[in-house]
């Protein structure tokens, strides 16, 4: 399919101007710094969008049309920078030579050149287009085919983006808005006192541009009224100089926009006049790229955006950094270390900021470098006595970003850190979850529009990497000294935005958080050995049934190829419903296989075959070597920042993936056990996603079931088959069962009867009855796809926005996706809400529970504690009493608890 991305050359090239440091200079004292971004940034779009036509557009020398149409157009603009002028002739020269169409027409800006072309791939069939830029004024040409794409904040801008960025109700209304508003960059009038958001309710009032000036009159407001009747004129002749030309005579067509062969000889020379070393190495004639040669060096750290940054080597200079952070309304920190484990992360150095442009940097780890010299720096004894007493003084208010990790690095040289009123990750993650990427680099170009430095600007990558010990303590200073400003600064400015949504910031994300880190901390025993005999079990299991499957083909061969696997099932064996990917070969995905299983032994031992491989090289075989050497135990990391829904997941090993059902879940749970003379508690909310539907849809029927205490199951298929509870079957129980989680899950007829083994038509009936017996879950499902469809997004319990962007496309894959996330993030988020209430109250209530207790595990609606064998009733009450009460419900909370030597028995 057609894809024609259009670069807007002066927008693109004056960001890459402010993004990279301006100091930056080749040997001769010429400018590169635009030059040097224009090429990241010109390949990193590429890369991304894999276009199939490119055209690079730019405004020609001298006036437009728009300049005859007004002679003050973009009269106040101030004169191009003369670093960014020297260079300009040069980013025409790399354009050239990547190959990549260059298109300037005399008259006419770029907007117009980019709306031409962009309007005529619309007329071509199956033409998809991607905008590059950051002008306000191309969001009116975007609709389902024309995309725009602000690659420094990682968005893209299809219809419903537009609409929101503006709030109205189309692209093509941006128009009319601009219109409205005019624009002081541009110089273009407007009207006097019209904002963007009076000009959205103007528009939402009036219905278009012209309705609006031909209603003036009947407009309440007196001042924006007169305003209008006042400026017609001007607001008319703005609506012209901000409409897109559309129809500009172009030199080249769009078919002869496919890009030519880069002219690799003439890069590599230029990139050699410029001195940039990786791209000169990179267009040599063997194109190899030598280890260790980076982009051009860090920017001395004085120079960065006004950041001034202070590495701390004497005691004097140490002292006066405390005085100053005693005074301070708000400390950001962050560490510097050997690893990412925490358990393996020796601190190399720490850094703090008071404000958001000036920080200082405390090495206290740093070796020798090449030539064998050790940085001068204080002792880590120095530096603890003086900075211990102000990192635990809870009065002292602190922030950082992903702090989790920096709670249990500086616990490890004895400081339990206090006083932590906010984290940057998780501000950003309230503001909209799973938009936002966790790392302070993303949240920075996002909301800061600043490009921090890099990690391997600083150690390197591949082989060459060094670690962080060995990093010069000029660029340590700088690179660390940013992180704690940058941190300081997103944070203020992450607290404004969330208003009165901070309250979830506070009283849920940050204090869990801590709850996490201290989970992480102690992490949990494993029975080694158990593990070491399943891997083997397992290894015996997967060769029988590897020889079982080569005996029922008829031939031998891998099982786990794809490729070989279509052959055998649906050309050698005849299987039907086969299918061809694009790459020419069959498909054999696992939903595939499972189809596939109800009909032939081949696909059915092959799932199981699978099943056994996956955990044996997840679990069984990695979990053994994940056990740290220094506290034997296995040590997850929480991820709180991630899901959209706001539950937590984990990795490095996940854990959240165990299966609860069948014998090798099992087995595998029985690995992780108690210390001697602890026993592990299982704590595990029973149904609670139901219960949630229950209290969200005031159902009378599903209330009354959860209020008496009844089979939840049991008691739905008696509901719906008209039957006594005694009456119902295993199987009546299983298919209720299937229906009342499917429902959650927006589960289809087809997708029911493909579960249950039953016609679709019955499938049908049952939803059918379902919905008959229970009205409110049906109703709910209704006002929440309206409101979803309404406001964009759906919230929780306890005020999570899960948000919903293609609720209202016209892709009905996507919409249906978000149709049925609309009705389950409310129960799923909710669900995660009163877990993680659960876990800050149980661990505030520790030191009067049980000091002993340790919460070692989360695992969905589950909680693991380590326990005294002794207090273990006695506390398991005490839990369920506290998990009981997370959340007041119009249904009662109700907690499973199981105690035991290890997580099976406890779970069972």
């Amino acid at each position: 399919m057609p894809h024609l991305v259009l670069i807007d050359g002066p927008n693109y090239v004056f960001r890459a101007f402010h993004a990279v440091k301006h100091n930056l200079r080749n040997s001769k004292g010429e400018p590169t710094n635009a030059l040097f971004g224009y090429v990241q940034m010109l390949r990193s779009v590429l890369d991304r969008l894999m276009p199939t036509h490119v055209a690079v557009v730019f405004d020609p020398q001298g006036g437009t049309f728009r300049h005859r149409m007004y002679a003050d157009y973009k009269a106040h603009r101030p004169p191009m920078p003369e670093e960014l002028a020297a260079q300009w002739p040069r980013i025409f020269e790399l354009t050239d030579a990547f190959g990549f169409a260059r298109l300037c027409v005399d008259d006419y800006e770029a907007d117009d050149v980019i709306a031409t072309l962009a309007t005529a791939a619309q007329q071509r069939e199956g033409w998809d287009v991607s905008i590059v830029s950051t002008d306000k004024d191309l969001m009116q040409l975007v609709n389902d085919r024309v995309w725009m794409i602000d690659t420094m904040r990682n968005k893209e801008y299809g219809p419903q983006e537009v609409c929101e960025r503006w709030d109205v109700d189309s692209p093509q209304k941006v128009h009319d808005l601009l219109a409205l508003t005019g624009d002081s960059a541009d110089n273009i009038p407007g009207i006097p006192g019209i904002g963007p958001k009076t000009a959205a309710q103007l528009l939402r009032d009036w219905g278009s541009f012209d309705a609006v000036l031909d209603n003036a009159a009947a407009i309440p407001q007196k001042k924006r009224r007169e305003n209008i009747l006042a400026h017609c004129a001007d607001a008319r002749l703005s609506w012209k100089l901000v409409a897109l030309e559309r129809h500009v005579p172009l030199p080249l067509s769009l078919d002869e926009l496919i890009p030519a062969e880069a002219d690799r000889p003439r890069l590599h020379a230029l990139f050699e006049q410029l001195e940039f070393r990786r791209l000169t190495a990179e267009f040599a004639d063997d194109g190899a790229v030598p280890h260790g040669l980076d982009a051009p060096a860090a920017a001395d750290s004085d120079d960065k955006h006004n950041l001034r940054c202070h590495c701390i080597t004497d005691e004097a200079a140490l002292t006066a950094l405390c005085q100053r952070l005693q005074a301070a309304e708000l400390v950001a920190l962050d560490t510097e270390t050997t690893a990412l484990h925490v358990h393996d992360a020796e601190l190399v150095g720490l850094s703090l900021a008071v404000a958001g442009d000036e920080a200082w940097y405390i090495p206290v780890g740093h070796v020798a470098n090449d030539d064998g010299e050790t940085p001068v720096q204080l002792p880590l004894t120095m530096v603890l006595k003086h900075l211990k007493p102000l990192l635990e003084d809870a009065t002292l208010a602190k922030c950082g970003h992903n702090l989790k990790f920096d709670l249990q690095v500086l616990r490890r040289v004895g400081i339990r850190l206090a006083g932590v009123v906010a984290d940057s990750m998780l501000l950003a993650y309230c503001l909209q979850a799973g938009k936002y990427p966790p790392s302070l680099d993303k949240l920075a170009a996002d909301f800061l529009d600043y490009q921090c430095t890099s990690y391997e600007e600083v150690v390197g990558k591949g082989k060459k990497q060094r670690c962080f010990s060995q990093v010069p303590l000029d660029v340590a200073t700088a690179y660390a000294g940013e992180d704690a400003a940058i941190s300081w600064r997103l944070t203020q400015l992450l607290r404004e935005r969330l208003a009165e949504h901070i309250v979830r910031h506070d009283r849920i994300e940050l204090p869990l958080s801590q709850v996490l880190a201290e989970m992480e901390w102690q992490g949990a025993l494993l029975n080694v050995e158990a593990l070491a005999a399943l891997s083997a079990r397992f290894s015996s299991r997967i060769e029988t049934l590897e020889a079982e499957i080569h005996r029922l083909a008829g031939e031998s061969f891998n099982i786990h190829s794809p490729k070989q696997l279509g052959v055998i099932l649906f050309e050698r064996l005849g299987l039907p419903g086969g299918k061809k990917t694009k790459t020419g070969q069959w498909s054999t995905t696992h939903a595939v296989l499972e189809e596939l299983a109800l009909q032939h032994e081949v696909p059915r031992l092959i799932v199981e075959a699978r099943s056994l491989s996956k955990l044996k090289s997840t679990y069984t075989d990695a979990l053994p070597r994940l056990v740290h050497r220094r506290t034997g135990r296995v040590h997850t990391s929480y991820n709180q920042a991630i899901t959209s829904t706001g539950r937590l997941s984990s990795s490095d090993p996940n854990l959240q993936n165990i299966p609860v059902r069948g014998e090798e879940g099992r087995q595998i749970r029985k690995a992780f056990v108690a210390p001697p003379g602890y026993v592990l508690i299982a704590a595990d909310y029973s149904q609670i996603e139901l219960r949630l539907m229950a209290h969200f849809s005031q159902d009378a029927g599903l209330l009354a079931a959860f209020r008496a205490g009844k089979d939840i199951h049991r008691s739905t298929a008696a509901e719906v088959h008209g039957l006594d509870e005694s009456e119902v079957t295993a199987e009546l129980r299983r298919q209720a069962k299937a229906v009342n989680f499917g429902i959650l899950y927006g589960m289809s007829a087809f997708g029911l009867a493909k579960q249950l083994g039953i016609p679709r038509q019955a499938a049908q009936q049952f939803i059918d009855q379902y919905f008959a017996r229970y009205p409110g879950v049906h109703s709910f499902m209704d006002q929440t796809l309206a409101l979803a469809r309404e406001q964009g997004w759906v919230q929780t319990l306890m005020g999570h926005r899960v948000h919903l962007p293609e609720i209202n496309s016209r892709n009905a894959a996507r919409r249906s996706y978000a149709e049925r996330t609309a009705i389950n993030a409310p129960l799923q988020g909710s669900a995660a809400d009163i877990i993680k209430v659960a876990m800050i109250r149980i661990q505030q209530a520790m030191p009067t529970l049980c000091p002993e207790l340790r919460m070692i595990l989360q695992v969905h609606d589950e909680l693991v504690f380590e326990c005294p064998r002794q207090l273990a009733d006695e506390v398991s009450q005490r839990l369920a009493e506290i998990m009981n009460h997370a959340a007041e419900l119009a249904v009662p909370l109700e907690v499973d608890i199981g105690i035991g030597d290890n997580w099976f028995e406890a779970h069972s």
